[in-house]
């Protein structure tokens, strides 16, 4: 598997290839790594419950959702890449500033966090927004299902050494300073640490220019998939938009009520250690790293929409054991399958939504899809904590199972309705 992934790399543009190395230090400092594991647990620390959880990653996701559109329309006015330059300078900013919050005065805490909340995230909307954009600019058509998978695989690969390192520091810190894990201190240092992994990444972006050669195309290559129609007419591009939005925030509901909630859950309700929360969430994102690398032959063998359709209604399927049976082994069964064939779904939908469109409205595919992912993660994260006051844990994660397997169907109708007035108007 390690020397496929390197021989189709050594392939790959300078552009391409620095791309990756800047998603793999956001992988491992943000998405999924030191941050995801250990940013609630510092939250708890500073003696917040679920509600006032929910209410700051809410704003957060809130955040992430209205800047996404924006982020797309900047990008296609200065350029992607330019946009991912300023969306890390953020996320460093964002991410360091927020774990100052234990050791400044308590009554303005809360207005630092969602603050520096809104930096981080802003930041996050110009970075994800545009990487799809800049990415599928940099590699041949032929090779993007690959390319994309491998992305998808090094961000898992990146996420789990994170985790580990996310579970590992805070007890580091805690012998070293001399106070305990239900202290906020030794949860600080860590998430600096991760904040400070933004440096090389940005460097690694201002370094990519240019593009693919025609060359490029013969390694792996998959032109032969299953293709979108491609929309030409303008009122059908606009609706066919409107609904990969509406898709998009029921495909993502199950992952998000699971994963803003997942560390709260282990660490309150099934009282498991820090570092145990650490490498669980650490091997739930490796061992859903080899669902990355079977994108591509999926692609091939049922086409991109059924692959999309069949991934995502199982993690609705997923979702079960984390909802009905109290241990957290099985909340890690749950999460791997989750976090597996959610890469799967998130590879084949990106790829057939932007190939549906004309290549001047990807990044305002990529802005819509990314506000809709943004806007279910802010219901699920301001609504997940009043449930779970009131209704317990199980009643989220169903909702979310329910939720993303209505969006698997929507999907379905979607592609069958539009497909007819798509092939009808040209």
């Amino acid at each position: 598997m390690s020397a496929r992934i390197l021989s189709s790399m050594r392939t790959l543009s300078p552009a391409a290839l620095l791309y990756l190395g800047a998603v793999t230090l956001v992988g491992f400092a943000v998405d999924g790594g030191v941050y995801t594991v250990l940013f609630n647990l510092y939250l708890v620390r500073l003696g917040y419950g679920p509600e006032l959880i929910g209410l700051i990653n809410g704003a957060a996701q809130l955040t992430f959702a209205i800047s996404a559109l924006p982020a797309g329309a900047l990008g296609e006015r200065y350029g992607s890449r330019n946009m991912l330059v300023i969306g890390l300078i953020l996320m460093l900013f964002g991410c360091g500033l927020l774990p100052l919050a234990d050791i400044l005065p308590e009554a303005i805490r809360m207005i630092w966090l969602v603050g520096n909340e809104i930096i981080l995230y802003f930041g996050l909307a110009l970075y994800y927004v545009n990487t799809a954009p800049f990415l599928i600019g940099v590699i041949a058509p032929g090779r993007r299902s690959q390319v994309f998978g491998i992305q998808s695989f090094l961000l898992a690969i990146a996420a789990f050494v994170g985790g580990l390192v996310g579970g590992f520091l805070p007890a580091v810190f805690a012998n070293a300073i001399g106070q305990t894990l239900e202290s906020p201190a030794p949860y600080r240092f860590p998430l600096i640490i991760a904040a400070l992994a933004m440096l090389p990444a940005l460097f690694a972006i201002r370094a990519a220019k240019g593009g693919y050669t025609p060359s490029e195309s013969a390694p792996g290559d998959t032109t032969h998939l299953e293709a979108a129609p491609t929309l030409l007419v303008p009122s059908v591009i606009v609706s066919a938009i409107v609904m990969m939005g509406v898709v998009r925030f029921l495909q993502v509901s199950g992952l998000a009520a699971t994963t803003s909630f997942f560390n709260v859950y282990l660490d309150r309700a099934l009282l498991v250690p820090t570092d145990q929360i650490g490498t669980i969430s650490a091997f739930s994102r490796l061992l859903s790293a080899p669902a990355a690398l079977a994108t591509p032959f999926l692609a091939r063998r049922f086409g991109n929409y059924w692959t999309c359709i069949i991934a995502t209604l199982a993690t609705g399927i997923m979702i079960l054991p984390i909802a009905f049976i109290g241990h957290w082994s099985a909340a890690s069964l749950s999460m791997i399958g989750i976090l597996s064939v959610s890469t799967i779904r998130y590879t084949s939908s990106l790829v057939y939504f932007l190939e549906l469109v004309p290549p001047e409205r990807r990044a305002t595919v990529s802005g819509v899809t990314e506000m809709s992912a943004g806007l279910s993660f802010t219901v699920m994260a301001f609504a997940g904590g009043y449930i779970i006051t009131f209704l317990g844990y199980q009643a989220l994660f169903l909702l979310g199972a329910l939720l993303t397997m209505g969006g698997a169907g929507i999907f379905w109708w979607y592609y069958r309705r539009f497909q007819r007035v798509a092939s009808s108007a040209k």
